[in-house]
């Protein structure tokens, strides 16, 4: 079976983002160190676009094949007229109002996003699949997540969207991993107790 992973940003006070969703603030812990971490652990987080800025088109998928947006998040990139922004994999966006894709890459679910995940998870072989952003959606898959990677900077936002954005029962991870930067940020993963 593949593992469903969250691989989140958030504020020290648990926040993806500003009321509007907006995450931007924390951009600035991009450095060097960081960005070899993202390269060599999770080189399929980084956006398809981003790649090529970076120059680092070359990045093999180690983790991840698949990936699950939520429509505030694929927006991101719309708005920036990128309507394939993870093109290195197999890309979805869940939206009920989203309607027919911008682009052959990414598929729109409509419906059901529960049993359509849980599909992708049933499917032999295959690398894991990678839910970014959403709080929505998180909190909507949450008993089909398997594995959590917040990565916490050290910043405050006061408010804003939670990294699961629906009443929830309680679920129990346990910690697998803790990786710290200069820059003050942290990685935690975290490993679904079943």
């Amino acid at each position: 079976m593949r593992k469903l992973t969250y691989f989140i940003a958030c504020s020290l006070d648990g926040f993806i983002g500003d009321e509007h969703g907006d995450g931007s603030a924390m951009l600035r812990f991009l450095d060097e160190e960081y960005l070899d971490f993202l390269k060599t652990e999770f080189p399929e987080t980084i956006p398809t676009h981003a790649r090529a800025a970076l120059g680092l088109g070359d990045l093999e998928n180690k983790r991840f094949d698949t990936l699950i947006q939520g429509r505030a998040s694929y927006d991101l990139a719309l708005k920036e007229g990128v309507t394939s922004p993870y093109a290195h994999l197999r890309e979805y966006v869940a939206s009920r109002t989203l309607g027919a894709s911008p682009d052959p890459n990414v598929e729109i679910i409509a419906d059901d996003l529960t049993g359509r995940v849980r599909a992708l998870k049933a499917e032999e072989g295959g690398l894991g699949i990678y839910l970014c952003g959403g709080s929505h959606i998180a909190g909507e898959l949450l008993d089909e997540i398997d594995e959590l990677v917040i990565k916490s900077y050290p910043i405050v936002y006061g408010t804003g969207m939670p990294m699961f954005g629906t009443g929830l029962d309680i679920k129990e991870f346990g910690l697998e991993g803790v990786r710290t930067f200069t820059n003050g940020a942290i990685v935690r993963t975290y490993k679904r107790k079943r």
